[in-house]
């Protein structure tokens, strides 16, 4: 049986996708090719993974890389599907649907942008409340017929831990030493904290928990970063472009703990099993929040929130009334070890 899954984009949106591969493997007993249709900036947590015998990526824009993504049309089509499932939801991902020819197409009957116009089964409605995870899986289980439990086959190969190493002993930090990451940057404004918010953080992450703050993030997420860590004082140790996504994996999976906005990183902390404290105001923690145990969730209860605004029409005072006591409570609260629950515990 061939199977190709399409979840193009974003890196948190691919992490969510990763436990239907032992799903898959795990619910269907005949021989079984699985390829993964994905575009170049989450490709790289993908590639390698045992469980996806092709990781095919596809470019972002049709008009500036026509020539290209019709080349990898023509190559699905050769392929031969079984099955297609549509996991993104959307128009772009339902054109690769149509263009991949697959015998079954399968995704949600609700989904966006008119997508589902190019399915031919559609065994149930999206359900935006529920967890991504959680529905990502339902679908899954419905061509495998698997239901147990969720798990998340993060990959790391040999070459991104001797890289980690590296980076750990350039740093400073010790085989099996304490430290913290914390990631401040989202592609949406209304997303983020305050400089002076992470900046009192780190400090308190250093001298309350006698820790190692490291920040990480993209080339361009520099002077964002920059900016909190010179505020923060001498200390915190800056990886800020030096790490890929399979080294940023095992960075999180060594880490005590995570501080995070609701970015791509919140997500790999979470999947590789590092506790997060997460601050959330304009998104909904009980569709994106972190997944599984021993996590905390900061968030106000305001009647605006969450709205999922990229630009917010007031102040941002979902996130600008989070303080830097709460968050650094948290923290202490999940190194302690104390309040493990079922799923991510809201602090609101």
């Amino acid at each position: 049986m061939k199977i190709l899954i399409i979840k193009l984009s974003s890196i948190g949106d691919c992490v969510h996708t990763l436990p239907v591969l032992h799903g898959l493997r795990s619910g269907i007993t005949e021989e079984l090719s699985i390829d993964w249709l994905v575009e170049e900036a989450a490709s790289s947590i993908l590639k390698g993974h045992p469980l996806i015998d092709e990781v095919i990526v596809s470019r972002r824009g049709w008009r500036k890389n026509f020539a290209y993504n019709l080349s990898i049309s023509r190559y699905l089509k050769d392929k031969n599907y079984d099955i297609v499932i549509d996991f993104q939801g959307l128009l772009k991902s339902a054109l690769w649907v149509l263009l991949s020819g697959g015998k079954r197409k399968i995704g949600f009957s609700n989904a966006r942008e008119l997508s589902p116009i190019f399915l031919n089964e559609k065994p149930m409605a999206y359900d935006p409340d529920m967890h991504a995870v959680d529905r990502y899986m339902a679908l899954a289980n419905y061509v495998s017929g698997y239901g147990g439990e969720v798990v998340f086959p993060v990959h790391i190969d040999g070459a991104a831990e001797a890289r980690a190493a590296t980076l750990l002993k350039e740093a400073g930090i010790s085989p099996g030493e304490s430290f913290v990451m914390l990631f401040p940057v989202a592609r949406w404004a209304t997303k983020l904290w305050t400089v002076e918010g992470f900046s009192e953080v780190t400090r308190g992450v250093m001298k309350r928990f006698a820790v190692k703050a490291v920040f990480a993030g993209a080339p361009e997420d520099r002077e964002y970063l920059s900016r909190i860590i010179k505020a923060a004082g001498s200390g915190a140790v800056d990886l800020t472009g030096k790490t890929g996504l399979m080294e940023l994996a095992l960075l999180l999976r060594l880490a005590r703990l995570a501080v995070t906005v609701d970015t791509g990183p919140m997500h790999i902390a979470s999947a590789v099993g590092t506790p997060v404290v997460a601050l959330f105001g304009p998104t909904a923690p009980w569709r994106t929040g972190p997944y599984g145990d021993n996590h905390v969730v900061i968030r106000k209860p305001l009647s605006c929130s969450p709205c999922f605004k990229r630009v917010c029409p007031a102040d941002n005072e979902c996130m600008l009334d989070i303080t830097p006591e709460e968050v650094l409570d948290a923290i202490g609260e999940v190194i302690g070890g104390e309040g493990e629950s079922k799923g991510a515990r809201v602090n609101a």
